[in-house]
């Protein structure tokens, strides 16, 4: 039997497309609806013990990221996280996840340094009708909401629609 190396590719990318496709769509189905497409006002202690408000980040695009330790997708997304709080202005909500001292130890065992706000009670996560996890939303300098995000995206994907705000 000799294998065919061309046809074999050729399923190979018809099954990476396909599964792109099904991913986007799957996505775009368990998406959050907000009440309104404007950033609600955040105004929180984050876990280090600085203040955040997201009125400071007016003239910027912002993502706010709902994660959890105990989500596996979240824990392969968090170093696309880091490397997109590097550049840009992060909110990273961290669900159910435990006290404050469980999430500083976590943080730092795995060398992350983007900010945290615990959300110890679900609260924030059900004022933004979050069930899933990771899901990300994408704000635009005026607060308006231009991209929201369900599951695992690379970091390249990330930069890409904050780009197209810039």
């Amino acid at each position: 039997m000799k294998l065919n190396i061309k046809k074999l590719l050729k399923e190979i990318l018809l099954f990476v497309v396909m599964l792109f496709v099904v991913s986007n769509i799957l996505s775009y189905l368990r998406s959050p609806e907000l009440q309104n497409s404007s950033l609600p006002g955040i105004e929180a202690t984050l876990i280090d013990g600085s203040a955040f408000n997201s009125r400071e980040a007016e003239g910027k695009p912002l993502v706010v990221h709902f994660w959890a330790t105990w989500c596996p997708v979240c824990k392969a997304e968090a170093s696309n996280i880091q490397a997109l709080s590097e550049e840009y202005e992060v909110l990273s909500i961290a669900v159910n996840s435990g006290s404050e001292d469980a999430l500083r130890r976590y943080m730092q065992q795995n060398g992350y340094r983007f900010r945290v706000l615990n959300d110890a009670e679900g609260q924030w996560a059900g004022r933004f009708n979050v069930e899933v996890f990771p899901t990300t939303f994408i704000f635009d300098g005026k607060g308006e909401l231009k991209f929201t995000e369900v599951g695992y995206t690379t970091t390249l994907g990330l930069k890409g629609r904050l780009g197209v705000l810039k």
